[in-house]
């Protein structure tokens, strides 16, 4: 009997740790894309849903990362080509100093939608989303289903073509 209580007991609290795991998992190939809801350089809340209807990459960043900055660049060169084809960017920095954020998008010409989950890795949007590091970019269809993961951009702009 007391075995039965220990497997019992061991069984459950393993039910509560993948319970627990799966609430701060991020979204699965095909499953719906989180909502995300922040501030904008016009300080305006900028909702990714509000995107339903396009093709989204959700890209997580920071102004004082490097590979984020080289990876803005190259995306600075494909949105154009794909822009009024039904695909957007929705940047979410994870800066702590908002002039750093602002300086590096006009130093990095972005002009798609930019919000910032000010505070680091702390804050609530990277860490819904199980970002664990940057850059880290999700794509999210039309109807809000994520359909990849940290793509490169050849590999974003083959998915492009194929789907716009």
């Amino acid at each position: 009997m007391i075995m039965f209580r220990k497997i019992r007991k061991a069984v459950l609290l393993g039910l509560i740790l993948i319970s627990a795991y799966a609430l701060n998992a991020q979204p699965g190939f095909g499953q719906a894309a989180y909502e995300v809801a922040l501030p904008s350089v016009k300080g305006d809340t900028v909702r990714l849903s509000s995107l339903k209807g396009k093709v989204v990459l959700l890209d997580f960043w920071a102004s004082w990362c490097m590979p984020c900055r080289l990876s803005n660049r190259k995306l600075v060169k494909l949105y154009p080509k794909y822009r009024n084809k039904g695909f957007e960017i929705m940047s979410v920095s994870i800066d702590d100093d908002t002039k750093d954020w602002k300086k590096a998008l006009e130093k990095d010409k972005i002009i798609w939608p930019a919000v910032i989950d000010k505070g680091g890795w702390d804050t609530p949007t990277p860490r819904r989303w199980g970002v664990e590091a940057i850059p880290s970019s999700f794509l999210i269809d039309k109807e809000g289903r994520v359909i990849g993961m940290d793509l490169s951009p050849k590999e974003l702009e083959t998915v492009l073509k194929k789907i716009l």
